[in-house]
């Protein structure tokens, strides 16, 4: 009676598309992939302060693809792209994209808070940011702009300075917008929308020139004017046509935390037993209990949980795995690239007329089948497209500066 009972329970949570379990059996799996790559290849060396933060890149670009797993459940049905009926797969995309702003803040002040005896190389900052994001950017696009070719059946269906105009807004990163290409409708969601978090990640990165002012660190003339205008630009945005710029709250929280590291008592009772479980608490206390991580409170608990890993909180020695840093180095991949898949998948493969029939189970069959598939795609292109521009920073950063200093000596 009561294996019975157990039974039946098991089935309801089976069978309801916004139970964990999917996601728990997808990550999982994930995992194991990456258990497989580590031992294969190697995984990348456990070294620097921030550690946590390299293992958790992954877990975050990974939950984001199983928030948009969900969405397809509903959306092939009545083609709304809306977020979840669950506070938790919601905020695995909201909670996870604001725990990416985190990072960036965090890492990025953390160099300014460094560079205050030393000064900051500004040009080689910047180019490592263009070739860390736009080689893999630039292989999304081709990828995008075949869907849509593929969607039209190869004709073009606006006129060709519309469809160049159009084309160039997705190059730029959809910094001004994400416009529908060659006339197919929400062409953002061929890539599940993600790109929208790139410009506010561009943004903070020219911000830095400003931010870098109270720290006594004076850039060159032309980084600080350009921050100035961008600083500017949004804060007209914001007044005149009310653009969200709470995301910004986000990079705040991890700036505060890059000041609260440098603090030795604060780092050591981040590396205790006790603080991973805090830092559990509060994760999961705004991904469960609040609608979205917009929410004050939500976002309130993430900073809370965030610092407390860039202190060494390892989740109980979880993100210091081989296992963990593997999936944080491709993380940008399975971010940027997971859309095209699912895409793909329920759109050509299965089609949405049959997609729509799928129960959850199956659905979710689907998804756990494509995770492996996403997961050696995101190490290949980690491989062959992310890390080769990584390797050249210094190299493109010594090329400008000749060409700067033949200019300057033209004159």
């Amino acid at each position: 009676m009561i294996l019975g009972r157990i039974s039946i329970f098991v089935l309801k949570v089976i069978m309801d598309v916004v139970s964990f379990l999917p996601a728990m059996a997808s990550l999982l799996l994930a995992l194991l992939c990456c258990a497989l790559i580590a031992k294969r290849w190697g995984a990348p060396p456990l070294a620097g302060r921030y550690a946590s933060i390299d293992g958790l890149r992954g877990y975050l670009a990974f939950f984001v693809f199983l928030h948009h797993g969900c969405i397809w459940y509903f959306y092939v049905r009545y083609g709304a792209w809306n977020v979840p009926p669950s506070a938790l797969y919601t905020n695995f995309g909201h909670a996870s994209v604001a725990m990416f702003f985190m990072i960036t803040g965090f890492l990025f002040y953390a160099k300014l808070l460094a560079a205050r005896s030393r000064g900051v190389d500004w040009g080689k900052l910047y180019v490592s940011r263009i070739l860390r994001l736009t080689p893999l950017y630039l292989f999304a696009m081709v990828l995008l702009f075949i869907t849509v070719a593929c969607l039209s059946g190869f004709r073009r269906q606006e006129t060709l300075p519309a469809l160049l105009m159009h084309a160039a807004q997705w190059l730029m990163f959809t910094s001004l917008d994400a416009p529908d290409l060659n006339g197919i409708k929400n062409t953002t969601h061929i890539m599940a929308g993600v790109t929208w978090s790139l410009p506010y990640e561009w943004l903070f990165y020219l911000l830095l020139p400003l931010l870098a002012l109270p720290l006594r660190i004076m850039p060159p003339w032309p980084y600080l004017l350009t921050s100035t205008l961008v600083f500017l630009s949004v804060l007209t945005a914001a007044i005149i046509r009310q653009a969200p710029v709470h995301h910004f709250l986000a990079f705040l929280a991890g700036m505060t935390a890059a000041v609260l590291v440098l603090s030795p008592t604060f780092c050591r009772l981040c590396e205790s037993r006790l603080a991973s479980i805090f830092t559990v608490v509060c994760i999961g206390t705004a991904c469960l209990a609040f609608a979205s991580a917009h929410e004050f409170g939500s976002l309130l608990l993430l900073s809370i949980a965030f610092a407390m890993i860039a202190g060494g909180a390892s989740i109980f020695g979880v993100l210091h795995t081989a296992v963990s840093r593997t999936f944080g180095e491709f993380a940008y991949s399975i971010y940027l690239l997971h859309g095209l898949l699912l895409f793909v998948t329920f759109h050509f493969v299965i089609g949405r007329e049959r997609a729509m029939t799928f129960s959850p189970l199956l659905h979710w069959s689907i998804i756990l089948l494509l995770t492996p598939l996403l997961v050696c795609i995101c190490f290949m292109t980690f491989r062959l497209i992310e890390q080769p521009g990584m390797r050249h920073v210094n190299a493109v950063t010594a090329y400008f500066r000749r060409i700067s200093r033949h200019a300057k000596s033209s004159v």
